[in-house]
């Protein structure tokens, strides 16, 4: 086995590294500050721009694009440690490298799957970064963590769709930046239950089309980016050309597209919890409990070295699907993929919660980023698939195996 990186990804690592210690750590506060300075509380701060201008300058941009390096995507293997790195500032690194859900999806999903009108009206402006977009496929009368169940509706008529459900959990829906959601419902209600749904692409500015509301995640708005909203599509009527794939195969095209989902959103938690790791050690070197600083303290002591063992076993394990998603692809590396979403977000959620003990009421509190960090942990063990679902499924696998005996 070799564990080292190659020449290229570590060459990458130390320019992205570079570009977190020289801008994107430096720009958290003044982010904070724009945040809260804006007229549209859902706008894009400003320095979000000038560190995206500077990533592109540096050739750190869209390397999240698997299989396509005319864009600057890498392969997972060689992404895997660099995502980690943004994750240490989940709230600007991603964003600024052009690597940030939901965005990251769409653009796969119009690479792989996009006519070239789709791919030159949406994703070459997503690809440059001129706007971003959102993935309209949870909903709120039905019970999400299967697909199937979607009840929004996609009905032809003549050279059109209308299009009739309501969305809610719509990642990045606010920003008006935003220009376009890629929908999910059913055109065909009779067919087989996993080819009712397709995927169609809907402007923002479309009649029928109503951002009801922003959704709030354990408190937090995340108004940084444009929130999670919930969308109202009500008569919407688009041109059939702006089918994604062919009817029916909108399941298959969201299952493409939540396989490598996953695995970023998990090796940017690797990231959070490398930093809530640090800022815990840091926090137990400086305070004094008891006449001596907490890193003394033999409880602290062993939250520290659980969180280290803990972060070596995700880091290997996630390293592992990334390299089994390069060389047998993602149905290949299906039961890894698993492993990593139910591991990932619900043993970094400890992470953070021992971070925050550390921390005191300061760990609650808006001067430190592990509250938010934690609900955002927290709402990756639904996001992409529940606990549940994943572990029903690899436990179904794991058993068949002897079953066929």
């Amino acid at each position: 086995m070799e564990f080292a990186y190659d020449k290229e990804t570590q060459e990458l690592r130390e320019r992205l590294l570079a570009f977190m210690d020289e801008h994107v750590y430096p720009a958290e506060p003044v982010f904070e500050e724009q945040l809260a300075a804006r007229e549209d509380p859902w706008s894009t701060a400003p320095v979000v721009h000038e560190l995206q201008a500077e990533a592109r300058r540096r050739g750190l941009w869209n390397l999240f694009l698997a299989g396509h390096p005319e864009h600057g995507g890498l392969s997972n293997l060689r992404y895997a440690p660099l995502a980690e790195i943004t994750g240490r500032s989940p709230r600007l690194a991603p964003v600024a490298l052009n690597c940030a859900a939901p965005d990251t999806g769409n653009m796969e999903v119009l690479t792989m799957f996009g006519t070239p009108e789709q791919k030159k009206l949406w994703l070459e402006p997503l690809l440059n970064g001129e706007i971003r977009s959102a993935f309209a496929m949870t909903e709120p009368e039905v019970a999400s963590s299967d697909a199937t169940n979607i009840t929004t509706s996609i009905v032809r008529d003549g050279d059109e769709y209308v299009i009739n459900g309501r969305k809610w959990f719509i990642t990045g829906a606010l920003n008006p930046n935003c220009r376009v959601f890629i929908v999910m419902g059913k055109t065909d209600p009779e067919a087989d239950r996993h080819r009712q749904q397709s995927m169609v692409l809907v402007p923002r500015d479309t009649p029928g089309l109503r951002v009801e509301r922003g959704m709030r995640v354990m408190g937090f708005d995340d108004s940084d980016h444009g929130g999670h909203a919930e969308v109202v599509l009500e008569d919407v009527r688009v041109p059939v050309e702006n089918l994604v794939g062919g009817e029916g195969e909108g399941f298959a095209i969201a299952q493409a597209r939540l396989g490598p989902g996953r695995i970023h959103h998990c090796m940017r938690l690797i990231g959070m919890a490398e930093r809530a790791l640090e800022l815990a050690c840091r926090r137990a070197l400086d305070r004094v409990a008891f006449g001596r600083p907490l890193a003394d303290q033999g409880v602290v002591r062993e939250w520290v070295a659980e969180s280290r063992v803990a972060i070596e076993q995700l880091r290997l394990l996630v390293l592992k699907t990334a390299y089994l998603m390069d060389t047998v692809g993602n149905k290949g590396a299906h039961t890894e993929i698993q492993a990593i979403k139910i591991a990932t977000p619900r043993t970094v959620e400890q992470i953070l919660d021992r971070a925050i003990q550390v921390h005191g009421a300061a760990g609650l509190s808006q001067d430190s980023p592990l509250s938010g960090w934690l609900a955002g942990a927290r709402s990756l063990r639904l996001a992409d698939g529940p606990d549940e679902v994943h572990l029903r499924s690899l436990g179904r696998a794991e058993l068949r195996k002897y079953r066929q005996r």
